[in-house]
């Protein structure tokens, strides 16, 4: 099983590109208009970092092997949570990419949309990690 601390990092760079959401979108509601290219670079660095490589270390090796393991009811249930979370994860994150297409196709409905699913990602990957580093790792 691989170690916790590459995770544990792997977090904290995780919570600096969500920082840098949560400026852009307190920017951009106030502007009333989003840059597309920084959601475009943001939704990438959660598509490639945060879900494939970070998520898909914790799906494919750790998650997998402490489901060979006797753990304890409560953290089955929080694997079980932590599995569903990444899911909802990726399907936020493809929304968000929808709406942001649509956006810098000269959508002006989809702006809202995407005010909408940044606010859903910034204000879920804290409470997720925390969730990960103090609740289960």
């Amino acid at each position: 099983m691989m170690p916790i601390g590459p995770l544990m990092i792997e977090h904290r760079l995780i919570e600096r590109m969500i920082g840098l959401m949560e400026r852009e979108l307190q920017g951009a509601e106030k502007e009333k208009q989003v840059n597309a290219r920084f959601v475009e670079a943001a939704t990438h660095f959660i598509r490639a970092y945060a879900d494939r490589c970070h998520h898909g270390k914790e799906e494919d090796i750790l998650f997998r092997d402490l489901k060979k393991k006797a753990i304890s009811e409560e953290h089955k249930k929080i694997l079980d949570e932590l599995v569903e979370e990444h899911k909802w994860g990726r399907e936020t994150t493809a929304r968000l990419v929808d709406a942001n297409d649509r956006y810098g196709k000269g959508d002006r409905e989809a702006l809202y949309e995407t005010f909408h699913y940044i606010r859903l990602l910034v204000d879920f990957y804290p409470k997720h990690i925390q969730k990960e580093d103090k609740h289960f790792f």
